[in-house]
């Protein structure tokens, strides 16, 4: 199934739990900081940024995530596979041409970007970026669709002396 989506946000949304998908929209590189050594890599426009929330809750934070890696590139942080911390992360993310989704991994100790954590409802879907929008595999049919606009506007107001 092809989705078309630009600047905007694609909700992905299961029962219990969502992925939240974006173009990456410019070539850039990102670096992965993983416990034993860091990876760099290049990331081109039509790649997708995917925010995983395996068990729901709100899409902002999601989104968040996303601009952090797309707009400001925030390193990628990976956990050791045994770290306690990992059950801790609401959210975690993915970034590359193609992001297959799994519950079979930790949250947050994956350092290869083909994979998100992902709830056992929304597991094994495949998605690619492609020219103008994104690719989707093995949806369930009752998982739904919704294309989003989110526009983080800064607080004037913070910082006045």
């Amino acid at each position: 199934m092809n989705i078309e989506i630009s600047d905007e946000f694609l909700l992905v949304k299961g029962r219990h739990s969502f992925f939240l998908v974006a173009k990456s929209g410019a070539r850039f590189g990102i670096w992965i900081e993983a416990q034993e050594k860091e990876y760099s890599q290049t990331i081109e426009p039509d790649d997708i940024v995917v925010a995983s929330a395996p068990e729901g809750g709100e899409v902002e934070p999601a989104a968040m995530l996303i601009e952090m890696v797309r707009k400001y590139r925030l390193p990628l942080m990976v956990l050791p596979k045994d770290h306690p911390g990992s059950k801790r992360f609401r959210y975690v993310v993915s970034v590359g041409p193609a992001i297959t989704t799994s519950c079979s991994i930790r949250r947050g100790t994956h350092p290869e970007q083909h994979l998100v954590c992902s709830s056992d409802e929304l597991a094994g879907l495949a998605l690619r970026g492609v020219p103008g929008g994104v690719d989707i595999d093995n949806l369930p049919e009752w998982a739904t669709l919704q294309r989003l606009q989110y526009r983080f506007i800064p607080d004037t107001t913070a910082n006045r002396h």
